[in-house]
């Protein structure tokens, strides 16, 4: 009978005692039972929330006939990531993990739940949708921070890379599957695709209960007597801002993403001035996602095989080379070869700094310290839109990518002279996830 294993924090200054436990070799990801279970969850329940997020504004749209209200619900459901980042990570950092995944799945059952059961009455209304989509949306929040912090736990850092690169795949599935399902669920039946997505919180809740690891280390901190709240939200900023290599990872990916976010409004003024139809589109952007299931598999074996610094510099370049190309698709099918080949890299540079930044983090800042992290490489999205818009309209899509081209090569320059980059440690030397058996 195999023993889980138990995480331990090294202190690099003290050499080694003796009589410490002597490490086992470690099982593959596929006979780990409590990491099978976290990502098979965890996987249904994000292709569940890709259903509900096209089925959310199909019927807002259908009820309301507004344009308007319908981006209320959108912008709704995405208010509490930039409310509730910073407090949350915080607050994952005290609370006890599983826990709070589980009861955030509940959450999420309950509210999506309520969407059939009104519809069946004939009672629902305007404000149930608009709560139900703030709640999700904010339990959505506790939920990834917890799950982010928990990751470590289950695997050992030498895996992280390949766990990592495995819950890109099932992202990038969840991408492909949700959107689809979505509408043909919806033409089925109103309530039907919130149905489905309550089941699928319901089976993550399910395959929370019966992991057996701990998500996080034992804690000696009494929090009826710790610091404040912004106290400890401080100690996240300040972990980030002293570690140089983490810090410059965080501002290259919001430089990487923030002129992309308006890509699909790039995309579709592309493919009208070629006169494609619906379906040509609708082809591109299945495109996208077939690129991510890809760059997704191969993700962790180029992290094994190349290292941090080398697969980081070389994924930033050709993020923003391929951006580059999508002025230059002739055709609708250039374009989506163009949108394929450019998202094979997405996950191979989103793995690279996920999955080393989870073994940097000290167990006891992970909640904080990704929070901040995120608040940073992910707050251009409305600036990133916005941008795209005026351009697309002032100078046009073929000179917006040039122009959005500019700030990404930039940054890659930057990446490939920095030095916390050039002289990263190893995954397994960074020292923080390190666990014993």
């Amino acid at each position: 009978m195999s023993t889980r294993p138990e995480a331990t924090f090294a202190d690099p200054t003290k050499p080694t005692k003796p009589t410490e436990p002597v490490t086992r070799k470690t099982p593959p990801l596929w006979r780990s039972r409590d990491y099978l279970l976290l990502i098979g969850g965890q996987g249904v329940s994000a292709i569940g929330s890709e259903i509900s997020l096209v089925a959310f504004p199909l019927l807002i749209f259908a009820l309301t006939h507004s344009p308007a209200q319908t981006g209320l619900m959108a912008s709704i459901r995405s208010l509490p990531y930039a409310l509730f980042t910073l407090p949350a990570g915080a607050l994952v950092d005290r609370w006890d993990r599983k826990l709070l995944m589980i009861l955030c799945e509940t959450g999420r059952a309950i509210a999506l739940g309520s969407i059939p059961v009104t519809l069946f009455l004939g009672h629902l209304t305007y404000l149930q949708l608009y709560v139900v989509s703030l709640l999700e949306g904010t339990l959505f929040v506790f939920f990834t921070l917890a799950e982010s912090a928990s990751l470590p736990r289950v695997v050992t850092p030498e895996q992280l890379p390949t766990a990592t690169g495995q819950n890109e795949v099932l992202t990038s599935l969840s991408y492909m599957l949700g959107p689809a399902l979505g509408p043909i669920l919806y033409g089925l039946g109103r309530a039907i695709p919130f149905l489905t997505d309550a089941i699928s919180y319901a089976l993550s809740v399910i395959s929370l209960l019966f992991i057996k690891a701990r998500f996080q280390a034992e804690r000696d901190v009494d929090h009826r007597t710790s610091p404040h709240l912004w106290t400890e939200i401080k100690e996240g900023v300040v972990w980030l801002w002293h570690n140089p290599l983490m810090r410059f990872v965080a501002v290259l990916t919001f430089g990487l993403i923030t002129p992309c976010y308006g890509y699909v409004l790039i995309i579709i003024v592309l493919a009208q001035n070629m006169h494609a139809s619906n379906v040509a589109l609708g082809l591109i952007f299945a495109g996208g996602g077939v690129g991510s299931v890809i760059g997704a598999l191969v993700a962790g074996p180029l992290y094994r095989r190349f290292g941090f610094a080398r697969v980081l510099i070389v994924s930033a370049w050709l993020w923003a080379i391929l951006w580059l190309l999508y002025a230059f698709a002739p055709t609708p099918l250039l374009l989506g070869i163009v949108n394929a080949v450019s998202f094979t890299v997405v996950p191979v540079y989103t793995v690279v700094q996920y999955s080393y930044r989870l073994a940097a983090i000290p167990d006891h800042l992970q909640g904080r310290v990704n929070s901040v992290f995120r608040l940073i490489a992910f707050s251009g999205q409305p600036l990133g839109i916005a941008v795209t818009g005026f351009l697309l309209q002032v100078i046009g899509p073929v000179y917006e990518v040039l122009v959005l081209f500019l700030p990404q090569a930039v940054l890659c320059v930057v990446a490939t002279f920095n030095q916390h980059v050039r002289k990263a440690v190893h995954i397994e030397e960074t020292g923080f996830s390190k666990k014993v058996r």
